[in-house]
């Protein structure tokens, strides 16, 4: 059609890899027995999680149980922000 398009695209979904590798951190600063892991960058731990999970298929895509409320919240928030961007006052 010829016609350009703007898209805006907002993450609904995470891994199962993401969340746990974020848990790691949190057993590190609460747990002295996690300190092995200190050293070891967020994306060591993502990829040794990725690496246990993808094989056996466990490697979900989730989303939060309050998605219906997040998505409300954003399409208010992008919908506003291009409104205020296309205004011509700005006041």
């Amino acid at each position: 059609m010829g016609v350009p398009v703007i898209a805006i695209g907002v993450p609904t979904v995470v891994e199962a890899a993401t969340i746990v590798a974020n848990t790691f951190d949190i057993l590190i600063e609460k747990f002295d027995e996690f300190d092995f892991l200190k050293d070891s960058s967020y994306e060591d731990k993502y990829k040794l999680i990725k690496t246990v999970l993808e094989p056996s298929k466990y490697n979900l895509a989730v989303m939060p149980k309050e998605i219906d409320d997040l998505v409300d919240n954003m399409k208010e928030i992008i919908s506003n922000g291009i409104n205020y961007a296309l205004s011509v006052n700005h006041t």
